[in-house]
């Protein structure tokens, strides 16, 4: 399917510029949610464990911590060892999250708007395989 990709970008940035724009009522950014939501979705979780799966280098999530441990949205807590810095939501982190889903699940239904279920569901499960792909694919070269 030739383009595919091409087609796929001109959605992906358009959705993060709206992303940016919803969050940047609660002066966030679609970088620092991508925490907020690993860390809700996994509880309590190591900054190696939230870099490996984005799959970025372990010093931007820290600096992302680091801005939302100022804005009381996360906090540190001992970790297996000293050098081990894992990460839980606060209490305001915990509402914010609810607050923001709530908004992103409304922009999903919109972007969402007259598109039969079945086509959502197949784009729903095709996504996570072509992450899979992605990533096996990147194994291959180290």
């Amino acid at each position: 399917m030739q383009g595919f990709f091409q087609e796929y970008l001109s959605v992906y940035r358009p959705l993060i510029s709206k992303l940016n724009e919803l969050l940047g009522k609660f002066e966030l950014s679609y970088s620092l949610w991508q925490v907020i939501w690993y860390v809700k979705k996994n509880g309590q979780s190591s900054l190696v464990d939230i870099s490996n799966y984005y799959n970025v280098e372990k010093p931007t999530i820290t600096r992302a911590v680091k801005r939302l441990e100022e804005k009381l949205i996360l906090k540190v807590i001992p970790g297996k060892d000293k050098r081990e810095k894992v990460v839980q939501l606060t209490e305001l982190g915990e509402d914010l999250y609810q607050t923001i889903r709530q908004k992103i699940t409304e922009l999903e239904y919109s972007v969402m708007s007259g598109i039969p279920k079945e086509e959502q569901n197949a784009a729903f499960q095709v996504l996570p395989k072509f992450r899979k792909n992605i990533l096996k694919e990147g194994r291959k070269d180290e």
